[in-house]
């Protein structure tokens, strides 16, 4: 669970998103469309997919057959970008399990054309490590079970995402493709109350994202995943900020280096997101028209 200060600062921040964002429909949806190839590619990478952020871009946005890696992370990319982009352009639909299986049928198509589509059944267990998934017998009911307490659930949003997420990994209702679905479905929610999406990213996996469900697991606590997806709130916020209010965006270290600021000092005010910066292509930026430094940010305290 995040403070009630973490709580205001997200308010905060999207009130000033809501107003900069007032009939700029283009605006939105062009700086949705530019961080496509980095969502796709971190949620594939997550998953062990070998393209590169710049083989992914060629792929989404020119089209083109990369050579050397195998043909599956071709279609794997390409469906994920489709499946983004249809629920970018239905983002009021309500969720429901025709629509996860829908997507799932998006996400598998030319990849795993005998599961996509449909959930586990039968004598078809998965395992994660040491994690068993659901029972198949059981995997429908979870997940139209899971879906409805979402929609009953009247706690604080991102409480109920989270805990959506880590039970539904938990259940792994599929023989592939759960993690990305689980991700979709993050930002499908978001964008059902008003927020933008986030970007889960591959670098800090093994840090900041596959201990989190060990932690919910061993203690059926998802506050790990409430302070993370609160971050990457607020950083894509901040990211949709400065694009529509700075007349330039900056490396970070840029800035630190104009405004006197230590590098590792900014990076990680930036981490905190207790300075408005935000990644693309895993590099932080910020607005060159952020003068506030050290004594002016205000703390998380997460």
């Amino acid at each position: 669970m995040i403070n009630q200060v973490t709580k205001d600062k997200v308010e905060l921040l999207h009130q000033q998103y809501i107003r900069l964002a007032k009939d700029r429909e283009q605006a939105l949806y062009e700086i949705a469309m530019s961080e496509l190839p980095d969502m796709v590619y971190n949620s594939n990478a997550i998953e062990n997919s070998t393209l590169t952020l710049q083989d992914t871009e060629a792929i989404i946005i020119h089209d083109k057959i990369i050579k050397n890696h195998e043909i599956r992370e071709i279609y794997e990319a390409k469906n994920l970008d489709r499946v983004t982009t249809e629920l970018m352009k239905n983002p009021n639909e309500r969720m429901s399990v025709g629509l996860i299986l829908s997507l799932h049928s998006l996400l598998m198509n030319g990849v795993r054309d005998d599961i996509a589509g449909r959930f586990r059944s039968g004598d078809e267990w998965v395992r994660v490590g040491t994690h068993l998934g659901a029972n198949p017998a059981f995997v429908s009911g979870l997940v139209s079970g899971l879906v409805t307490s979402y929609y009953d659930d009247d706690s604080y949003f991102l409480d109920k995402i989270a805990h959506f997420h880590a039970e539904f990994e938990t259940i792994h209702p599929f023989l592939d493709g759960n993690g990305r679905m689980g991700r979709v479905l993050i930002n499908h929610q978001l964008a059902q109350v008003g927020y933008p999406p986030i970007i889960i990213q591959n670098k800090s996996k093994h840090t900041d994202y596959y201990p989190l469900f060990d932690e919910y697991m061993r203690t059926n606590q998802c506050d790990g995943f409430v302070e993370l997806f609160a971050l990457l709130l607020m950083e894509s916020l901040h990211k949709r900020i400065a694009l529509l209010s700075s007349p330039k965006i900056i490396k970070l270290s840029e800035w630190a280096r104009q405004s006197g600021v230590a590098g590792n000092i900014a990076a990680n005010k930036a981490a905190r997101q207790t300075i408005p910066a935000f990644r693309r292509g895993g590099t932080w930026m910020i607005g060159s028209d952020y003068k506030k430094i050290t004594s002016h940010c205000v703390s998380m305290n997460i």
